[in-house]
């Protein structure tokens, strides 16, 4: 794939980039070899590969996915104007 003027001006454009006459065969030059470069990537042979989820093996920290309160309720209502059974009391604002 191959960027022309036409398309560096878009893509300044989009990004909200001022770029200069002068500047745009330098920005076509950059854009083109990291369009090259992503494509090198696409020759690859990832075959068998295992996706990673960091650059160190590492198992992930499992915990139980256990719902509770935290039995800090009253810590949180604490500094409200009125609670009433743990729950925060706001005046009626709809009829």
């Amino acid at each position: 794939m191959s960027v022309d003027a036409a398309t560096v001006r878009r893509i300044a454009h989009l990004a909200r980039i001022a770029v200069a006459d002068n500047e745009i065969e330098h920005l076509r030059g950059e854009l083109n070899a990291m369009l090259a470069f992503v494509e090198q990537l696409g020759e690859v042979n990832i075959e068998g590969v295992e996706p990673m989820t960091s650059v160190t093996p590492m198992a992930m920290k499992m915990r139980d996915d256990v719902v509770n309160d935290g039995n800090i309720a009253d810590d949180i209502v604490r500094n409200a104007p009125a609670t009433e059974d743990h729950y925060f009391v706001v005046p009626k604002v709809v009829e």
